[in-house]
């Protein structure tokens, strides 16, 4: 199989960068490890876009972070992305030191994020009444915003998709080397032990906590990428309204601090911690992590209703020695681009790595634009949007949505048909409940999963026994334990 490009990577970066390479007459594929795209990283963050304040001015960091913001407006449309501008608060209480707020007020203005003002106490509590009594002043940040991280992703790779991009899902990449004019990838087929050989001559490393792994295997400039473990509470969306902007505290050198945020479908989130790890599969909670969010957030929130959380997770950072993305072609490897190192805010700088890495392949390569490029793509339709005639009509004409499969999330059948038969289509539990949010609600999916699983096997179609949670060995029915 030869390739003009590959993409190690199918995370929110991977997939934004396939999304632009897809402008373009070229051969391209996405190559990814896990049964669907978007199920590292870019699935456990916060889910923020964040103005650009905190970078460092000059950084590929701050550079791209305030572009990726400029173009979330515009992509939101076109792509159909849950996005709103609630606008973002650093507060600073009364024992820290109000300079380090005049500091990222500086630095926000040197990167060019329009609007950041400090505010001082009587007209915060006007914006968040649930401010901390500690809480004196904060920092504004007017277009600071909240995204479906699911959805983003999503969006990116069946746009991608669409428009010719080639996707390997369940492949892992064993060894990667170059010769003279071209990169050879072998592969293993993970769901069913498949060896298979990819050829291209450009690579793209999009792959996370793990892009050091591939800049190593051909490049004597090592990098060394250190996985910071992050844990969250999500609450019920009775807790959404508890703020309306997404709250920070003043940031260390961990990161930007735990955040109490509104999510852009009405639930509340707080997080992460921030703590280094070694091992790069370790996306599990932990009672201590978790406990320590509460006490954190009420620094800068008061009576977060902790009793609400209805799920807690983890996701790991890629954080790379030097501090800053490391974006380009590696020196001494012609052909490879790292796109390596993206922590945050590198869920708001996704749109802008795409559009530069594209700009270096096009450059590269000599690449020449599609005259038939598709620049939309239509997310999957909720009935709750349209009015109750709409609703009907659309009951009408397709039964399946008039068909309740999540009663939580109120999450028909329709839409959980539109998910499996999409592009890039679900074909696991969590693959329906990041297009559908189908058991993300308070029962986490307790009384859902059986008939999504009924939907999967009959529509797929699949064996009972293939439905997996999110892939791998993540079998849910090993067995009957009564024959009828």
């Amino acid at each position: 199989m030869m390739y003009d490009i590959a993409i190690i990577g199918a995370g929110v970066i991977g997939s934004a960068i396939a999304r632009e390479l897809s402008r373009y007459q070229v051969n391209t594929c996405v190559i990814e490890r896990e049964e669907d795209v978007c199920c590292g990283t870019s699935k456990a963050n916060s889910a923020i876009i964040h103005a650009g304040f905190d970078a460092t001015p000059g950084t590929l960091k701050a550079r791209l972070n305030v572009r990726g913001n400029e173009l979330m407006e515009q992509l939101s449309k076109e792509l159909d992305i849950p996005f709103k501008r609630n606008g973002s608060l650093v507060v600073c209480t009364k024992n820290q030191d109000r300079s380090g707020l005049t500091t990222l007020l500086e630095k926000g203005e040197k990167n060019g994020v329009p609007g950041l003002r400090i505010l001082e106490r009587e007209e915060l509590i006007a914006l968040e009444p649930n401010l901390s009594d500690d809480v004196t002043c904060a920092l504004f940040a007017p277009t600071g915003g909240i995204v479906c991280p699911f959805h983003m992703t999503m969006a990116f790779a069946e746009n991608a998709f669409t428009n010719g991009v080639t996707f390997f899902l369940n492949t892992n990449v064993t060894k990667l080397s170059k010769d003279s004019d071209k990169f050879t990838i072998e592969t293993i087929r993970t769901d069913i032990g498949k060896p298979e050989t990819i050829e291209a001559k450009v690579v793209i490393n999009a792959a996370g906590v793990y892009s050091d792994t591939f800049n190593n295997m051909v490049s004597e400039h090592k990098l060394h990428i250190t996985a910071r473990k992050g844990e969250y509470c999500l609450l019920d969306k009775d807790a959404g309204n508890h703020v309306s902007h997404t709250i920070f505290q003043l940031p260390s050198k961990m990161g930007k601090g735990v955040l109490v945020s509104p999510t852009v479908h009405g639930n509340l989130l707080v997080g992460p911690t921030a703590v280094d790890v070694m091992d790069k599969e370790a996306v599990n909670t932990t009672q201590e992590g978790l406990d320590s969010l509460a006490g954190t957030a009420s620094l800068s929130v008061k009576n977060v209703p902790m009793r609400q959380v209805i799920t807690s997770f983890a996701g790991l950072r890629a954080h790379e020695d030097g501090g800053d993305f490391v974006i380009g072609e590696a020196e001494d490897v012609k052909g490879f681009i790292n796109a390596a190192g993206i922590e945050s805010p590198g869920l708001s700088s996704a749109p802008a790595i795409g559009e530069m890495v594209a700009e270096m392949v096009h450059d590269m390569l000599s690449l020449k634009e599609k005259t038939d490029f598709i620049a939309t793509r239509k997310g999957i339709l909720h009935p709750e949007t349209l009015s109750l005639e709409e609703r009907n009509q659309l009951i009408k004409e397709q039964p399946a949505y008039g068909n309740i499969i999540c009663r939580c999330e109120m999450i028909t059948e329709g839409e959980i048909l539109d998910a499996i038969h999409r592009p890039l289509g679900a074909r696991s539990l969590d693959g329906v409940k990041r297009r559908t949010r189908a058991g993300m609600g308070r029962c986490q999916a307790g009384f859902c999963s059986p008939r999504t699983m009924e939907i999967l096997e009959r529509e797929v179609p699949m064996s009972i026994y293939d439905i997996t949670k999110n892939g791998g060995n993540g079998a849910i029915v090993i067995g009957r334990n009564k024959e009828i």
